[in-house]
């Protein structure tokens, strides 16, 4: 299995962005890529939910990496939001 490494941006953001380091590997690792602006590339993936978030209660939340894979390791730059559905 690639090893997956999270920029310091993607760091700072998975609190912010209501995401986990977990939900981002597996998003990865799971999930059909595709092709996104300036070479990178992106997946999605829903994830049970339940809870409120700003203010709102929703039932998933979406978790889209937009990433980059360099000498065959997926490296994470930065996330796009983790949307709630």
């Amino acid at each position: 299995m690639k090893p997956i490494r999270l920029s310091e941006h993607a760091l700072r953001y998975t609190s912010k962005r209501g995401f986990t380091i977990p939900e981002i590997e597996e998003t990865i690792r799971t999930s059909p890529w595709m092709p996104a602006e300036l070479g990178r590339l992106d997946c999605r993936r829903n994830f049970p939910y339940g809870k409120e978030w700003n203010g709102k209660v929703y039932a998933t939340k979406q978790v889209r990496p937009i990433f980059v894979e360099e000498v065959g390791v997926p490296q994470a730059e930065f996330k796009e939001r983790s949307r709630r559905q």
